[in-house]
Formats: structure tokens, sequence, C-alpha cells
């Protein structure tokens, strides 16, 4: 580690006691006063979140952060894409975190970040929004969530339909019985993804940090096919579509439900269009049994979506009829197939980001926090690991780890490089 890695690290470690007990039970901010926010990550998912962040009231980007120079212009131009002060831009998040100035972080770094920057930025008194998956194993789920109650800071997960005003009143009209007993849901996620080809080994490019970008994970060389976005199809960084995109969907279904951790999972994937380094299932399909209800997942990479509406699509069936629900609206059929109510929507995430706001602000409570996002989260983990394993999983409902099984719960973690986890922050 650098001298910076490592005032950071200790100063944070080893007074993390300290700070958090002595930040405990405070919101950083007054109920009418501005968040300041650094966003971690801006090439693609935090420029985005950016730009709908100069949407809400009352939050100031004061930094944006990427250890890819060549993206922070981007994220600086997103920032003030709403006419606000351009941000400071800074190749390591670490120092935003070092800002007593700053409220809150937004991660929207690769998957294998999120729990770190996460409990990182616990650990330095800051809410956090971080980007789904809220963690790359489920250990660090249940790590995040231990650190957010010790904190006593706002963790939300980017699972923004869970503010969606249309996804919250389909729930609602489920709740109240519009389709009798909910016993089934599915959902599917079809795009097309070119191959990632055949990598090869070279230096970094001029302006990446690749250490820093590695961060926590034990270090590999760098490869041509890994940065950006692809490390989604390596494992050792990323987790698949299932949890790239299904998680959205998964989260909806679980919700509709109202269920929890499963009793039994399945996943017959396999990977068949291309010949090359991917390797996670460019197709797949997932089955979640809990107590008298199932949940399913379809997921395709390769086949262009041929449904009318669209790649992604949720159904949520019950006696009485079944809920179809997108981007664009839901639809409530009887048995007989025809449609009795309907209402449009759009997607939006500023609701989301607004939650997040408000928690800070004056506590209120979160659209998806970690809790209910690890939850999700854990589902589509399971889901990858019934893949990896090949087996059916049989799960604890009430802890939702895996029963008796070692090949499964080598999975459940990864070995981490040291001094990047902030293992002594939990």
């Amino acid at each position: 580690m650098n001298e910076f890695n490592r005032r950071t690290f200790l100063a944070g470690a080893a007074a993390t006691s300290f700070t958090l007990a002595s930040r405990a039970g405070a919101t950083s901010v007054g109920a009418n006063e501005t968040v300041a926010v650094a966003i971690m990550g801006v090439n693609n998912r935090g420029s985005q979140l950016a730009t709908s962040l100069t949407k809400v009231p009352g939050v100031r980007i004061a930094y944006v952060c990427d250890c890819d120079e060549r993206v922070l212009e981007k994220g600086v131009k997103a920032a003030t894409s709403g006419g606000g002060p351009a941000p400071k831009a800074i190749k390591d998040f670490r120092q935003a975190l070092d800002d007593k100035a700053i409220d809150a972080l937004v991660c929207a770094a690769p998957n294998h970040w999120h729990a770190a920057a996460t409990i990182l930025a616990l650990a330095a008194g800051k809410h956090v929004y971080c980007e789904k998956p809220c963690s790359h194993t489920p250990e660090e789920g249940e790590r995040m969530i231990a650190a957010a109650k010790k904190a006593k800071r706002a963790v939300q997960i980017g699972l923004q339909r869970r503010s969606n005003p249309c996804f919250k009143e389909a729930v609602e009209r489920i709740r109240a019985g519009a389709l009798g007993r909910v016993l089934y849901a599915r959902s599917y996620y079809n795009t097309i993804r070119p191959s990632v080809g055949r990598g090869k080994e070279t230096a970094p490019p001029a302006g990446l940090d690749y250490d820093l970008w590695q961060g926590p994970v034990t270090a590999k060389p760098y490869r041509d096919n890994v940065i950006h976005y692809l490390w989604h199809q390596y494992w050792h960084w990323g987790n698949g579509e299932v949890a790239n995109n299904g998680v959205h969907t998964v989260d909806f279904c679980r919700w509709a439900l109202d269920v929890d951790f499963p009793t039994r999972v399945t996943c017959a994937g396999a990977k068949l269009r291309y010949d090359d380094d991917q390797e996670t299932p460019d197709t797949c399909n997932v089955v979640w049994d809990f107590a008298g209800k199932q949940m399913a997942w379809e997921g395709n990479s390769w086949s262009p979506p041929y449904q009318e509406n669209g790649g992604i699509g949720i159904e949520i069936r019950g006696e009485n009829g079944t809920l179809y629900i997108d981007d664009s609206g839901y639809k409530i059929y009887d048995l007989k197939r025809k449609v009795v109510e309907q209402k449009s929507g759009q997607r939006d995430e500023v609701e989301h980001l607004t939650n997040f706001r408000n928690a800070i602000r004056s506590g209120e409570k979160l659209n998806c926090g970690i809790e209910e996002g690890h939850k999700s989260t854990l589902l589509c983990h399971l889901a990858n690991i019934a893949y990896r394993t090949g087996q059916t999983l049989q799960i604890d409902a009430k802890t939702g780890h895996v029963k008796d099984n070692s090949a499964a719960q080598a999975l459940w973690t990864v070995e981490y490089r040291p001094g990047w986890f902030p293992a002594s922050a939990i």
C-alpha cells in the first residue's frame, strides 16, 4: 500500500469504534440543509446517477471519483448538467471520505468494490447509496448490514423500482387482494450482448490506476477485455446477468410475493452463443422455492427480445388473476385473460434518490435499505452458486444460508488483498 492508502485505511480502521460511537444516532445534516455527496465510478452508471441527482433539490455533488482519469470529464459533465457548480474530480474516492463536509458516498463502482467502499464510507461517518447488486458475495451483504447498524447511517441500494410510483401501486393492489392469493412470480431479461472475445495481457492504458480499480480483490494481470463493463462476465469481479439486470425484476418479484429467504434454489444455465473468455452463463433459468410460493427468472444475453414490451417483464400470478408489469406500466388480467385494470408508468430513479436524501435529512424510512437489498441480491448469489456447483441448493429459510454443502460454502465469500477490505469496520 502507498502512504495515502496506508494512512486512510489505518486511520479509518483503528479509529472505527470511536468514529461510529461518536456519530451514532445523529444525521449528518439538518432537515433543510444541502446534502453533499461524492460519486465513485462515473464511466457509466455513476454519470447516470449524477444526472439524476441534479434533479433532486437539496443535493450538491461535491466530488466525482474514478480511478480512470479518462472518464472524469464525463462525470463532471453529468454532475453539472443541471446548471450547478462543477465538483472536484479525483481518482481516489477515499480522499472524499476524508472531507468532513461530505455527507454521503454514491458507489457506482464495479461489484467487487461495493462492500468495501460502503463499509469504509460508514466508518468515516458517511451515508451510502450503493448500486445493485449490493455485494459481490453473500458474506459481504451480511457485513454491510452489520456495519450499517453499527454506524447508524442510511444505506440505500439502487433497486430504484422500490420508489417508483407505478411499481409501488402495483404492490399495493396485490396486497389489497386484486389477484387473490398470490402464489407464483416470474420475470425475464433478454438482450443482445457482443462477445467479450479472447483477451490478452497488456499494460493498463495510460490514465487508469489498475491497482485501485482492483481494490479489495486478489490481484490479476490486466487483460484488454475486462474494463470497462465486460467485468460483469467474470466471476472475479462480477456476478453475471442475473445480478446485473436480473436483480431488478427478482427484487420486485420477492417484494410482490412478500417473501424473504427461499427453501430451495435450482439453476439451469449454460454458455451457448460465443466461444470466448466469458465465464458467466449467457442463457439461464432459475427457480427459487419458498414456503407455498415460487419464483422464476429467465435470462438470455444473445437473442433479441421478441416480446412486444421489450427485453424486460414481470408476471405476478394469483388464484384470481395475473399482474403483468414493466417500465411502461402494469395490467391486471382476470382468469379469462381480460384486462380489468391498468396503469401507465415510466422509468425514473429521481424518487429513489429523493428518498435517500430524505432519509439523511429527516430520517425518512428507506425504500430499499441494505437489509432488503441484501435479501434480493442473495437470491442472485444463490442462483450463481447453484449454477457453478451444478447442484440444487437446500436453504435455511430463516437465515438464507445453504445447508450442508461444502462446495456451495466455498463460494460464500472470496479472498481479499491484505489492507484493502476493512474487516475491522464491523
